[in-house]
Parts: C-alpha cells; structure tokens; sequence
C-alpha cells in the first residue's frame, strides 16, 4: 500500500471521529440526540445533492436499477448508526468509544473479505487474524484502564 494512501485514509478517519464526535456534542446541547441527527442528515443531504449535481452524467441514475433494493438501505442504516453513535459517546468518552468502533470495524472488514461480502473475496490471514485478536485485546487494556 502507498504511503499517501495510508495517510488520506487516517486522514479520513480522524474526520470521521471529529465528524461524529461533533455530532455526538450538538445532540448534547441541544438535549436531543436524534433531533441533532436529523440536523446532520438533513445539511448532509442537501451537500450530498450539491455534490452529485455538480457532477452531473446524462442517465447516470439510469443503472439504479442494477442496484439491489437490499443495498438501498445503507442510507437508513447509516441514519440509525449516526444516532447510536451520537448516544453512545456521552456514555463512554469520544477515545474509548472509538478504540472500540475501530476494532469492531476491523473485525467486520476482515469478515466481510474472507466470506467475499459486497467486494472481492480475500480469506483472512494468520497474520490478519493476529492483528485482529491483537487490536481486540489492546481496545480491552485500554478502555478498561481507565
């Protein structure tokens, strides 16, 4: 794997953390998590909209009927995932709550390539499934030492 790749994807991570943790404290001032989701849903599909307009293909919405209806409801799961995490984060810290998404990432990912789930098929590794056990037991130190 290149190295500038590497970095934009932990790039990409820590916006992801900032993104929910921002998230996370709206719906605490606001005393309402899911109406701070709905918020953040609301600007990110009007974004979403901006950004797909201005990249605009003729027919480009033409091959939607290739996608199975099954994979449509990403969207919902990822509303019901923004507002889990919104709650969750509160409860347990923005550090411990993400040491322990990252490991539960990690171990779906692995999952999802051995098994060839939505990508290419890649069986798992010994050496993969050493950094798995080892990710899972280092999120275990380091959430419960606190």
């Amino acid at each position: 794997m290149k190295l500038t790749f590497f970095i934009f994807v932990v790039v990409l991570g820590i916006i992801v953390a900032v993104h929910l943790a921002m998230n996370a404290r709206v719906g605490e001032i606001m005393a309402n998590p899911r109406v701070a989701n709905a918020v953040f849903w609301t600007i990110g599909a009007v974004m979403a909209i901006i950004v797909g307009l201005t990249g605009w293909e003729a027919g480009a919405l033409g091959t939607l009927k290739n996608v199975h209806p099954l994979l449509l409801t990403a969207g919902a799961m990822g509303a019901c995932l923004v507002f889990a995490i919104a709650w969750s984060i509160p409860q347990v810290g923005a550090g411990n709550f993400f040491i322990i998404l990252l490991a539960g990432q990690v171990i779906g990912g692995l999952i999802m390539s051995h098994f060839g789930w939505l990508s290419a098929h890649e069986p798992i590794s010994l050496v993969q499934m050493g950094g798995a056990v080892l990710m899972v037991a280092g999120a275990a130190i380091a959430t419960m030492a606190g």
